[in-house]
C-alpha cells in the first residue's frame, strides 16, 4: 500500500465521522488555545519589561570607575578630582598605581572591540536665572548619542540639541513647572542666564602654589526642549544622566575643565591631566557587554553594569514561562484523550474493514499508518485553529487591557504576544501530542487478528 491509498483511506475515514472528527479537533484547539495564551502571555510580559530596558539603554552600557576612585562612589556622576590614585583604595591587586580616568583612558577603552561610544559622566554646579526665577543648579552633560534613547525618547516639548558645542540647555519637566508653572512649554526659546567660578592662573603669582584667582564666568543658553521626566542613575551604569538642566556634552567639558567646585579643585595645578570619577561606555549591543566589561577590567578599571540583572530577568521569564506552559499543557491533555476515545471508537466500527484490508494483503504497518495519519490530520488542524483562538482571545484581552490601563493614565502595551517560533512550536507540540495519543489504538489496530476481524459484526 503506498502512501497515497494511506491518505485517501485515512481522509474518507475522517470525513465519514464528521461530527466527532470535529469535536476532537476543537478540542484539541481549546487546549493549544490554552497553551499558547499561556506562554503569549508570558512572552508578551518580557517583551515589555526587558524590551523597554533595552530601548532605554541600560543593558548596553557600562559604568567604569577608577580603583583609586572606588572609595568616591557615592559621588557617582559627580566631576573627579585630580590625583594618582595612591595610596588607599589607590592600587591595583597586583600593587600596582590604579590607571587614571583620563582623556587617554577614554581614548583606549574606544580602541576596544564591539565599543561604540565612550564618555566621561559629567555634572557641573551652575547658577541658573531666568526672569526672577534664580537657583543653583547641577547641569548634566548629555552626548549627542542619547538623542532618542532614554528618556530623550519623550521630549514634551521642542527638540534636541543641534549640536555638541551649542549654547542651549534642556530642562527637565519639572523644573520648567518650578520656573513657570502655567506656560513650562513657553520657556522653549527663552534665553537663560548661567554663571559658574571658574579658576584663571594669576599675573603676579605670590608663589608656584598660590597664582590663581577665581572668577566668574557668565554663559547666555538658550532652552531647546523639555524632558518629561527627572529621573538620574539611582546605581552605576543605570541610564542617561538627566537632571533639572541639560547641556551639550562639548559645552560640560569647556565648562568642566574651569569651573571650581571647591578648595582641591582650585588649587590643583593646570597643566596636570584631567581626570574623571566615572566614564560610561556604550557597545555595540547588548549581547557584547559582558566581554566589554571583561575587557576593560583587563586594563585595570572596576567596572559596573546591570547584564546581570538581564541575565537574572531573562532566567525568571524562563521559568515563568515553563510554569504558564505547564498550566496550559493541562487541557491540551484532556483534549488528547479525546483523541484517544476518536481512535479506539474508530477501530471497533472499523474492525471488519482492517480485516479485508490484512486479508488482501495489508501490513501491520500499512494499517498503524493510517491510523497515525488521522490523528496528525486531528493535531494540524486543532493546531491552526487553536492558534486562530488564541490570537483573537489575545487581541481582544489586549484592547481591554490598553483601554483600562490608558484610563488610568498609563503606556498602553501588548500583554499577548505570538511571535512566529510559538505558532511554529504550538503546530508542531499539537501534532505531536496527537501523534503520541494515536499511537495505542494505531498499535492496537495494526494487531487485529484478521480472521476474528472478517467474523466480528
Amino acid at each position: 500500500m503506498n502512501f497515497g491509498d494511506t491518505m485517501g483511506l485515512s481522509m474518507r475515514n475522517l470525513r465519514q465521522s464528521l461530527l466527532r472528527t470535529a469535536l476532537t479537533t476543537l478540542g484539541v484547539s481549546i487546549g493549544i488555545a490554552s497553551l499558547a495564551g499561556m506562554v503569549s502571555l508570558g512572552v508578551g510580559l518580557q517583551e515589555q519589561i526587558v524590551g523597554r530596558f533595552l530601548q532605554s539603554g541600560v543593558f548596553d552600557r557600562l559604568t567604569v570607575i577608577s580603583r583609586g576612585n572606588f572609595g568616591g562612589l557615592a559621588g557617582f556622576g559627580a566631576r573627579g578630582a585630580r590625583g594618582e590614585g595612591r595610596g588607599r583604595g589607590g592600587a591595583n591587586n597586583s600593587g600596582q598605581p590604579a590607571p587614571k580616568l583620563d582623556d587617554a583612558a577614554v581614548q583606549k577603552i574606544a580602541a576596544l572591540q564591539n565599543v561604540r561610544e565612550v564618555y566621561p559622566d559629567l555634572r557641573v554646579p551652575l547658577q541658573m536665572k531666568v526672569a526672577d526665577f534664580e537657583q543653583v543648579v547641577t547641569a548634566a552633560g548629555v552626548p549627542m548619542s542619547s538623542k532618542n534613547e532614554g528618556a530623550f525618547q519623550t521630549i514634551s516639548s521642542g527638540e534636541f540639541f543641534s549640536s555638541d558645542s551649542d549654547k542651549t540647555c534642556m530642562l527637565s519637566l519639572d523644573m520648567a513647572k518650578r520656573i513657570d508653572e502655567k506656560n513650562p512649554n513657553g520657556l522653549i526659546g527663552k534665553a537663560v542666564a548661567l554663571s559658574y567660578a571658574a579658576s584663571r592662573k594669576s599675573e603676579t603669582p605670590v608663589d608656584a602654589n598660590s597664582g590663581f584667582q577665581v572668577q566668574r564666568r557668565d554663559l547666555e543658553c538658550r532652552v531647546v526642549g523639555i524632558v518629561e521626566r527627572e529621573t538620574g542613575p539611582s546605581f552605576p551604569g543605570g541610564g542617561s544622566a538627566v537632571s533639572g538642566v541639560m547641556i551639550p556634552q562639548g559645552l560640560a567639558r569647556a565648562i568642566d575643565s574651569e569651573v571650581v567646585t571647591n578648595a582641591q579643585s582650585f588649587l590643583q595645578q593646570t597643566d596636570e591631566a584631567k581626570t574623571y570619577s566615572t566614564l560610561t561606555v556604550k557597545v555595540d549591543q547588548a549581547r557584547f557587554t559582558q566581554d566589554v566589561e571583561d575587557r576593560i577590567r583587563d586594563l585595570g578599571y572596576t567596572v559596573f553594569s546591570v547584564n546581570d540583572a538581564l541575565r537574572g530577568a531573562k532566567n525568571a521569564f524562563i521559568v515563568l514561562d515553563i510554569f504558564l506552559s505547564l498550566i496550559g499543557s493541562i487541557a491540551l491533555a484532556v483534549s488528547s484523550l479525546g483523541i484517544v476515545n476518536t481512535m479506539v471508537m474508530s477501530i471497533l466500527e472499523r474492525t471488519r474493514e482492517i480485516g479485508i484490508m490484512k486479508a488482501v494483503g495489508a501490513s501491520n504497518s500499512d494499517v498503524r499508518r493510517i491510523f497515525l495519519i488521522e490523528a496528525s490530520v486531528i493535531g494540524l488542524l486543532g493546531g491552526i485553529m487553536g492558534i486562530a483562538l488564541g490570537w483573537v482571545v489575545g487581541q481582544v484581552i489586549n484592547f481591554g487591557a490598553n483601554v483600562y490601563i490608558q484610563s488610568q493614565g498609563g503606556t498602553a502595551g501588548t500583554l499577548f504576544s505570538l511571535p512566529w517560533w510559538l505558532i511554529g512550536s504550538a503546530i508542531g507540540f499539537s501534532i505531536v501530542v496527537s501523534l503520541i495519543a494515536g499511537s495505542y489504538p494505531a498499535s492496537r489496530a495494526a494487531k487485529l487478528d484478521p480472521i476474528h476481524a472478517l467474523r466480528h459484526d
